[in-house]
């Protein structure tokens, strides 16, 4: 009998590894490259709270902001390899994954980012989150952070103020095509080196959206700030379809409810934030918001629009259709 006691404790003792390992959570590092009070990084945050509040003990997410873990240009290589389960790079990163993604490059494509949100929410737009999952790389929602402007420290006003000068883009054919297409020499560069590109004047300009360029302190080291809106940067946020795919049913979808819930969330603070730091930039007085006219911005439609034409084999002139028709 003692021995049967004794051989029961001992097997119930070899269990507890496994049952401890069992127990232990679920990691999701989540990378992004901008600042915690950005609406990528309050959707961040939010997301955390949201999965760990529905799944308690069972998920744990770590947030890394400000390219701490990897940059945009590195994290889905990283995705792919395992080393990360969850980011949220601008659109214009996916270029290497598909070519369909490039629609959101485009410039003057959207007048406002309540087109931008009905083309995504499409069946189209949808669809699109699901274009890389040849490429082991799933969508689960876009994230906003707004229109983009230029910033310079000679005022633009027209695109042969821009011509000559060199302009930060991200990763992006399309971006280097949109430059060049006003004489203006694009250089694709880490988001993270920008501040010190502009402070050493290596560059001369980069565009962004007020959010970025507040939170990222580049108004303090431009003069001016031009209010074209002639592109888009949102996010995709994205995960890899092999940890997708092989979380249990369950919290799958409550990961999924959580997601959803924190994109609105961060995409509200997008559109808050988008009017917010623009008047910050202006109230800091270190930089001079110049509102182009009527007659400046069709110079800079007509410049920039051949673009669409460049890129309509890659991306599609269907989808291209979809997204002109979101702006009705």
């Amino acid at each position: 009998m003692k021995a049967f006691v004794a051989a029961t404790v001992l097997a119930c003792a070899s269990l507890l590894p496994f049952q401890q390992a069992a127990a232990k959570p679920i990691e999701i590092k989540f990378s992004h490259v901008v600042a915690e009070n950005t609406p990528k990084g309050q959707m961040a945050l939010k997301f955390k709270e949201l999965a760990e509040a529905a799944l308690p003990g069972q998920v744990e997410v770590k947030v890394y902001p400000n390219s701490q873990l990897f940059t945009d240009s590195t994290v889905l290589q990283a995705m792919q390899l395992g080393d990360v389960e969850m980011a949220a790079p601008a659109l214009s990163k996916f270029q290497k994954y598909t070519t369909k993604l490039q629609l959101f490059d485009l410039p003057f494509l959207f007048k406002d980012i309540e087109a931008v949100d009905r083309f995504q929410q499409s069946p189209e737009g949808q669809k699109l989150l699901k274009s890389m999952e040849g490429k082991l790389l799933v969508g689960l929602g876009y994230l906003h952070n707004g229109m983009k402007q230029l910033t310079a420290n000679d005022p633009i006003r027209t695109p042969a103020d821009i011509s000559g000068k060199k302009y930060r883009i991200m990763t992006s054919d399309v971006l280097q095509a949109q430059f060049e297409a006003v004489q203006a020499i694009p250089l694709k560069k880490p988001f993270s080196e920008v501040f010190t590109l502009l402070q050493t004047k290596a560059i001369d300009g980069q565009e962004n959206t007020w959010s970025n360029i507040y939170s990222k302190k580049f108004f303090e080291v431009q003069k001016y700030a031009t209010e074209t809106n002639h592109g888009l940067l949102d996010y995709m946020v994205v995960t890899s379809s092999e940890f997708w795919y092989g979380l249990p049913d369950d919290v799958r979808n409550k990961l999924k409810v959580a997601m959803d819930e924190a994109i609105v969330y961060g995409n509200k603070i997008a559109l808050e934030k988008d009017s917010e730091d623009r008047q910050q930039i202006i109230d800091s007085g270190k930089t001079e918001v110049i509102k182009i006219s009527a007659e400046e911005r069709q110079q800079w439609v007509e410049a920039m629009k051949p673009v669409w034409n460049m890129f309509a084999d890659e991306i599609g002139a269907d989808l291209i259709g979809a997204a002109l028709e979101a702006n009705n």
